[in-house]
């Protein structure tokens, strides 16, 4: 910066240098896509904003934020829809991902016909929001590679109206949008990296897919982020957390490819002895994290170890020593002692063992599910996590149907 530099630009580049450390910070992709559009829309105090990534061709919705339909209290059943668009000339974002070039609209029912986008009007209809301006930004790494797009929606003026991008929205969130590309193509390489060690796990286990673990993962984050704003948490915490969390849930069971294929592939009920090997996975899935060198690796290790932890006793494996050959069980666990990641993964794999089919059982009907879980409330479930599960029940629907089993 030189002395010349006005303080309006002083001020945009600081919050853009700092929320880029934010997301470096970052390891899922949710996580980032969550803190890239939050942080665009505050450059421009938008109302809205949603981004597409680029999958297999295509533009895959994968995130939005809506002050006006869904508030800032936690996340919406939409963040979980799934549909693509083409990348061609015909939508809005499909130009901006065909052409490279950001696209800045000020009246999205003002566009002339001659252009060969349209804005689809089909959203406001089915909601009342009413869509104004539109800054629309192609996701760019620094070589140039097309990660998604951004749009950010209804900039608000002094008075709180919405109305045009200025010429400081035009300048600097499409220099945050490639720095944030980058970090978006970073959380997808996470993810897929740890979908690939899940697809281990899948040779010995058929239960778990990648489906699976990645609605695991997603369960115990949002019941996780309903929980945290319950309690007051400063946002940037939540998200910290839940971002670690939500990976670390996904790799809950990965110490089943430590358990006999006798065992693990056996048709029909488990003998004693049998189930007493099987609960070692917990120890196994420990031991690959017992050597913690961050945040992340502790985490991991707590919810592989303690998953299977019941709130008022008699889970398993207890106070064991995970390095040395103890067999246990170990002393028993309960309550509070159980860290909280492990209390809200076990009740995520529960409600997605139960509610999904597998080879011995059909699906349980929701009903049955939901009645089961509060039946277990205080006895195999921490009551608190129970009621922050049915608060966003209807985001669990929603991930149900974004991650559901193919083939």
């Amino acid at each position: 910066m030189t002395q010349d530099t006005p303080p309006a630009c002083d001020g945009y580049v600081a919050r853009i240098l700092s929320t880029i450390e934010e997301l470096n910070r970052l390891k899922d992709v949710d996580a980032i896509l969550d803190k890239t559009l939050a942080a665009a829309r505050a450059l421009a105090d938008a109302e809205a904003g949603s981004i597409f990534l680029v999958e297999d061709g295509r533009l895959a919705f994968r995130y939005v934020h809506n002050d006006v339909l869904f508030g800032g209290d936690g996340v919406s059943p939409a963040v979980y829809k799934s549909f693509t668009l083409p990348i061609d000339e015909t939508s809005i974002v499909g130009y901006a991902a065909q052409t490279g070039k950001p696209l800045v609209i000020d009246d999205a029912y003002a566009l002339p016909d001659s252009l060969p986008y349209r804005f689809n009007k089909s959203f406001d209809e089915s909601t009342g929001f009413r869509t104004r301006s539109i800054l629309t930004l192609p996701l760019k790494t620094f070589d140039a590679r097309l990660v998604g797009v951004m749009q950010i929606i209804n900039a608000r003026g002094p008075d709180g109206a919405s109305g045009p991008f200025d010429q400081e929205h035009r300048t600097y969130i499409p220099l945050f949008a490639q720095n944030a590309a980058v970090a978006i193509e970073r959380g997808r390489m996470t993810r897929e990296l740890i979908l690939r060690m899940m697809r281990m796990a899948e040779l010995r286990d058929p239960t778990e897919t990648g489906a699976h673990v990645q609605r695991v993962g997603a369960f115990a984050a949002e019941i996780y982020h309903r929980w945290a704003m319950d309690r007051g948490l400063p946002p940037e915490e939540i998200r910290r957390f839940k971002d670690l969390l939500r990976i670390a849930a996904m790799l809950h069971d990965v110490g089943k490819v430590g358990v006999s294929d006798t065992i693990i592939k056996k048709p029909s009920r488990l003998s004693d002895d049998e189930f007493m090997l099987m609960k070692r996975h917990t120890v196994y899935g420990a031991r690959l994290f017992a050597d913690c060198h961050s945040d992340l690796d502790e985490l991991c290790r707590d919810i592989a170890l303690r998953h299977h932890e019941q709130w008022a006793g008699g889970g398993y494996p207890g106070r064991l020593d995970v390095l040395s050959d103890e067999h246990g069980p170990g002393l028993p666990m309960k309550g509070h002692e159980i860290p909280l990641a492990a209390r809200i993964t076990s009740l995520a794999d529960v409600y997605d063992a139960l509610a999904s089919p597998r080879s011995y059982k059909e699906p349980w009907p929701e009903e049955r599910v939901l009645e089961f879980i509060r039946e277990k409330s205080g006895v195999q479930f921490d009551p608190e996590v129970v009621e922050a599960f049915f608060k966003v029940h209807d985001v669990l629907l929603a991930i149900r149907e974004r991650f559901a089993e193919t083939g």
